[in-house]
């Protein structure tokens, strides 16, 4: 059970100062971007366009990425037990589902798209979206914020896979030519 340790002392006193710090229906509409629903279909869109464009490796990677993401996910869950910043009852906060499920969609979406548009604007808006999640899963107490930064760094390398697999398919992998 993840309950001690040098860091959980701050994390808890973080979120204890800012949880409900904005309104419930401000923090919960933040917390909804990180749903499977409202972030995997913006991924899904990115991907077919990727497709389209020829860049099958980005794509697959950035499933897989997805794919990975509960992979990785609930089995720490189980593990870890951790409760939850207004659920002491309840167990599996640590790390957060919904900041992977956000970063992986909106920043695999954005490193599909990065070779095919111009300026930032996609990864601006990723960055963005998934850190809304995050602020409003720990501003309305549903995780702590460790349990978010922990989600963070745990898809940091299925992202890093995601960008090379991009890079690899937009110039239309070794000795092939690029593709449309």
């Amino acid at each position: 059970m993840l309950v001690s340790g040098p860091l959980l002392a701050p994390d808890e006193a973080l979120s204890r100062a800012v949880v409900r710090g904005l309104p419930d229906s401000v923090t919960e509409r933040l917390s909804d971007l990180g749903n499977v629903q409202v972030a995997v279909p913006v991924l899904a869109l990115a991907t077919a366009y990727a497709v389209r464009r020829g860049n099958r490796t980005g794509a697959l990677a950035a499933v897989l990425a997805m794919a990975l993401v509960p992979a990785l996910v609930v089995p720490l869950k189980l593990w870890t037990a951790r409760p939850g910043p207004l659920e002491p009852w309840a167990a599996g906060y640590f790390p957060s589902g919904h900041t992977a499920t956000a970063a992986v969609a909106y920043l695999g979406a954005a490193l599909l798209l990065r070779p095919y548009v111009r300026g930032p604007w996609p990864a601006a808006a990723a960055v963005v979206l998934t850190g809304a999640t995050a602020v409003g899963l720990i501003l309305r107490g549903w995780h702590w914020p460790l349990d978010v930064l922990a989600s963070l760094l745990l898809c940091a390398p299925l992202l890093l896979g995601v960008a090379r697999a991009v890079r690899r398919g937009a110039r239309g992998g070794p000795g092939r030519p690029e593709g449309p």
